[in-house]
């Protein structure tokens, strides 16, 4: 490997905003890209088109790298096109591949990102763009094209093994929505005529967290630590999303998170309020923290806590508890016990109810086992790619794939 500065292998060329008026949804002149809003996993997706004559174009097989507001993100140009100010298209000089200069700069993003200066947000010059060190692999003296299209086509099959992997997560959720729509309907229009229930006639309490001072980073195994409200945003537990509590400092044994609790944001923005999450499993010595409720059922009414959580999170229902949601100006909405009480559920029939959390048990642990095979290919994937950029890989066995068009 040889470092060359991206300004010696490379032409870079500033983004530049025409005026708005040339703008349009219409798709009328080229496609105009203005940040990393328009990235999507390796090639942007046009919302807006421009008809400027006075314009900074990029074509096909240019890197666009987002230089201001994140700094860093990178997509790969797939036809002609226009780019705005937070913007730059990296163009490859003879002997350099594009696909390689893109898997550098994407295994680096973090590096790139913290090139960027700036008081109200970051962005990065094109000065300091040109004079990022490239490694590029040589031979005879030369860039040797062959080991970069090896390189690129390595790291390129473990992307699609990951953009797969993530597929397969989300058709499986999609499968348990569109189950749960099947058994039950739309819990909001009630089309199958359930009977319904007050929340707080299902309920024997909400439990509320606590939030001590704590550490900035994720708690050790054996040591307590409290949620963050990212262990439930996404509507499934995450018990990674903790922070430490400082060492010596009390903890409340009867808030520690249990297998079988049901988690309820109560405080978030609007669009993430009233995320619920079930826990599956969880390890020792985590804590609720104050954003979050534990939802406690009633023993004597029998209700399932995994149909409930689908119910909870089901799209239309969880927008009907998030108009509950209130605050002051310039605050996090937050959603009292008292209204959560108040909110009416459909109560289907127990025995349909636990048919449904078996089919839930059954495809979340497939999902269990993938997400565990998504992660030993994200970190194959980190692994890979710093030992490729550092010229540790042994290459002689990588077929040398030719770039295909992009689709």
């Amino acid at each position: 490997m040889r470092l060359k500065k991206l300004g010696s292998i490379a032409e870079i060329i500033a983004g530049q905003s025409p005026l708005s008026k040339t703008y349009n949804e219409d798709g009328i002149g080229l496609p105009f890209f203005q940040g990393k809003a328009d990235f999507q996993d390796k090639y942007p997706k046009a919302k807006t088109w421009c008809t400027s004559s006075k314009r900074k174009e990029a074509v096909q097989g240019d890197i666009l790298i987002s230089v201001r507001a994140p700094v860093g993100s990178v997509n790969i140009c797939d036809q002609l096109s226009i780019i705005g100010r937070g913007l730059s298209a990296i163009r490859p000089l003879e002997g350099i591949n594009g696909e390689y200069l893109y898997y550098f700069f994407k295994s680096n993003e973090r590096k790139i990102a913290n090139l960027g200066t700036g008081s109200t947000f970051k962005a990065i010059t094109q000065e300091i763009l040109k004079k990022i060190q490239i490694p590029i692999p040589v031979k005879d003296g030369n860039p040797f094209i062959d080991d970069q299209i090896r390189i690129a086509t390595l790291l390129s099959k473990v992307e699609s093994l990951i953009a797969k992997r993530k597929k397969s997560i989300e058709d499986l959720d999609e499968l348990l929505k569109s189950t749960f729509q099947e058994m039950f309907g739309d819990p909001i229009k009630n089309e199958m005529g359930w009977e319904k229930k007050q929340f707080d006639s299902l309920l024997e309490n909400i439990d509320s967290g606590w939030s001590p001072k704590c550490e900035a980073h994720v708690a050790e195994e054996n040591n307590w630590g409290v949620l963050k409200l990212g262990a439930v945003t996404s509507c499934n537990y995450n018990e990674k999303e903790n922070k430490a509590l400082f060492e010596g400092s009390p903890f409340k044994k009867k808030l520690e998170v249990k297998k079988g609790d049901l988690l309820f944001s109560r405080k978030n923005t609007y669009e993430l309020v009233a995320a619920c999450a079930y826990v599956f499993q969880t390890r020792p010595k985590l804590m609720l923290s104050d954003l979050i409720f534990r939802l406690v059922l009633k023993k004597e009414i029998k209700t399932n806590p995994i149909f409930l959580w689908k119910l909870l999170i089901n799209s239309s229902q969880r927008k009907k508890i998030q108009s509950f949601a209130a605050g002051a100006a310039g605050s996090m909405p937050n959603i009292s016990k008292t209204k959560l009480k108040m909110v009416m559920l459909p109560y289907p029939p127990i025995d349909l109810q636990n048919k449904f959390a078996k089919i839930v048990e059954k495809v979340e642990s497939i999902k269990e086992h993938y997400h565990k095979s998504l992660t030993n290919l994200e970190n194959l994937y980190g692994v890979l790619s710093q030992k490729a950029f550092k010229g540790e890989l042994d290459l002689s066995r990588i077929p040398l794939e030719k770039e295909a068009e992009p689709q």
